[in-house]
């Protein structure tokens, strides 16, 4: 955040600030500060030292006398202001300058070559430095006490102990790095990076490795160096936003070598994170910036991103979903695929759904619903239900992967079960001892047979096992996941029983029914019609797994839904997750082909 935001009479940046931190999310704020600085001097009634260096650059003189004066211009003006402001939105707040406390060391740079009386000459005291690490254990200890942590220049030298200076754009790039943030927002004065400095509305939407950036001026110079560094380096998504957070003027920057109208927008959303819960930053991205003729976008109350493209009265939805499960990588792609999180799970889906919006032509009596949903990957499945109880569809194609040659026509449902045990403490060594862990296993067992003799075809694993000790008792907490096989009836959770013995709770944390779409429905037909116009065969796959698929079968009965999407299913949740562009290709023909055959067969004459 740069001084001129923090100083200035505008506040908005902070409720943006505490809607983040109300999601939940961690967030480091790292402040520059020129004018807190310039302020600082002009009450001390001392002038500011700067440098004119022999490239025609000019920069602020830190001698050790003046980095006294520069800590305390921080500590004066920048950090209490900050401060107030945070505190003022609610926000229980941290900050401190990044050397306090040994939170950030850096290095020394070189002497300075610079020009004085039009001589060349080297300066050896300025105390300007090189981040090299921050404490990164104590960092995310803070954050867990604080709404918000905040850091500003200067560091501390390793070396000597001493107080250096740092570019404040540069500390958060760094930061950023090392901390494995999943966002970096430089938030400026100006509405991003400006094609022309004169015009306020020249914001750049997009900067790609190779463009060339003449036009970029001043002190924007090393804010694009700070944010290529993060892209370049990290795993966040980078953003030069201003003066608030707002997305309609603000400057993306993306570790892709150039603009590929085939598969631009594929590069961009797996390098946006989405883990579940954190899908708001893709939303947004996608309805500000996906601006297509007749097709209406918005984010609605759930979260999801929706894009609608005709008004008629045959509706065919398109649902995928934006999140994904956690651990990001670096993304990676060449000219035949591209990997990372969520490419195959689900958003390579997701993107040739959108493509459609641009590809298919709507009929006047049908209209064709595209959809990200949140919380997918997560039991609250929070988007799916919203679309099941406030939106209405003839038919249903789920982005989900099944390759580009197959059709999946159903999901095994999921019954997740919450054990919760507590027994008396008792020595390990006891005679005929069964621990609480021995008795989970044993409940699983029995919890196995039982599930079994309903549905024989479920496949059941432990997700989570805790056990700590409350007074002289063992506790222990597991979660186990039944996958229900789509052939048993939805109520089939009321021939389960669940009581075990007192000591033994267990719960139903989901119980969502297994569903299997018929193959004599319109829907599967349009596709058969598509695979074979292309040579090939429709394959049809039954899954284990579940979808959001399972959650609209429960209220859209008389609904067909079906799963399409290019991608090895197998990868879903690895860190192998990767997608051929071809197959990308292939599946946006099949699928396009097949929407166009649902169209002609709903607006046929009889």
């Amino acid at each position: 955040m740069g001084s001129s935001t923090v100083l200035s009479e505008g506040k908005e940046i902070y409720k943006e600030i505490k809607e983040i931190s109300s999601k939940g999310h961690s967030i480091i704020i790292v402040a520059g500060g020129a004018e807190g600085i310039e302020k600082h001097y002009q009450n001390i009634n001392r002038e500011i030292k700067f440098l004119h260096l022999a490239n025609g650059n000019e920069v602020r003189y830190c001698s050790a006398e003046e980095m006294e004066h520069i800590y305390d211009a921080y500590n004066n003006t920048i950090i209490p202001t900050l401060k107030r402001d945070l505190e003022e939105v609610g926000l229980k707040t941290y900050i401190q300058c990044g050397s306090d406390h040994n939170v950030v060391q850096g290095k020394q740079g070189p002497p300075l070559k610079v020009k004085k009386n039009n001589r060349n000459a080297i300066v050896r005291d300025s105390l300007y430095g090189h981040y090299d690490s921050c404490d990164t254990s104590l960092l995310d200890s803070l954050l867990e006490e604080f709404d918000v942590v905040c850091l500003t220049p200067p560091i501390l030298g390793q070396e000597k102990n001493q107080l250096l200076n740092i570019d404040a754009d540069v500390l958060a790039a760094n930061i950023s790095i090392q901390m494995k943030a999943h966002h970096l927002r430089f938030v400026t004065g100006t509405n991003g990076i400006l094609k022309d400095v004169n015009s306020p509305y020249s914001t750049v939407k997009d900067i790609y490795n190779e463009d060339n950036l003449n036009y970029v001026k001043g002190r924007m110079k090393q804010k694009v160096r700070a944010a290529r560094l993060a892209i370049r380096e990290g795993i966040n998504d980078v953003c030069i936003t201003g003066p608030t957070m707002s997305r309609e003027h603000s400057t993306w920057f993306w570790d892709i070598d150039t603009y590929n109208e085939e598969f631009d927008l594929i590069n961009k959303v797996i390098r946006i994170p989405s883990v579940s819960y954190d899908e708001s930053e893709l939303a947004n991205y996608l309805n500000q910036n996906i601006k297509i003729p007749c097709v209406k976008n918005e984010v609605d109350p759930a979260g999801n991103v929706v894009f609608q493209k005709g008004t008629g009265r045959h509706t065919l939805m398109l649902l995928g979903h934006i999140d994904t499960v956690p651990h990001l990588w670096k993304v990676k792609n060449n000219n035949e695929i591209i990997t990372g999180r969520g490419v195959v799970d689900a958003k390579g889906c997701f993107v040739n759904f959108l493509q459609m919006l641009k590809d298919v032509e709507v009929p006047k009596d049908c209209q064709l619903k595209v959809i990200g949903a949140v919380e997918e990957e997560v039991s609250s499945s929070a988007g799916a239900y919203y679309v099941r109880d406030n939106y209405k569809a003839d038919a249903v194609i789920i982005g989900e992967p099944s390759g580009e040659k197959n059709l999946t026509l159903g999901y095994h449902g999921l019954l997740k079960l919450g054990v919760t045990i507590e027994q008396a403490q008792k020595h390990s060594a006891s005679k005929n001892n069964l621990s609480v862990a021995d008795h989970f296993y044993k409940i699983r067992k029995e919890m196995e047979n039982r599930v079994g003799a309903v549905d024989p075809e479920n496949v059941s694993t432990i997700t989570k096992v805790t056990q700590h000790k409350d007074a002289n008792k063992d506790v222990i907490k597991g979660i186990i996941n039944f996958r229900i096989s789509p052939n048993v009836e939805n109520d089939y959770i009321k021939d389960i029983d669940l009581k075990i013995a007192d000591d033994v709770t267990i719960e139903v944390l989901r119980s969502t029914p297994g569903y299997i779409n018929k193959r004599n429905c319109t829907l599967v037909k349009s596709f058969a019609k598509s695979f074979a116009n292309k040579g090939g065969k429709c394959n049809y796959l039954k899954k284990t797994g579940t979808s959001d698929m399972n959650t609209l079968a429960t209220n859209w009965i008389d609904v067909p839904i079906v799963a399409y999407g290019p991608g090895d299913s197998t990868l879903d949740h690895t860190d192998e997750e990767f997608l051929d562009y071809k197959e990308i290709e292939s599946a946006r023909g099949i699928l396009k082909d097949a929407i166009h055959n649902w169209f002609s067969k709903k607006t046929e004459v009889v």
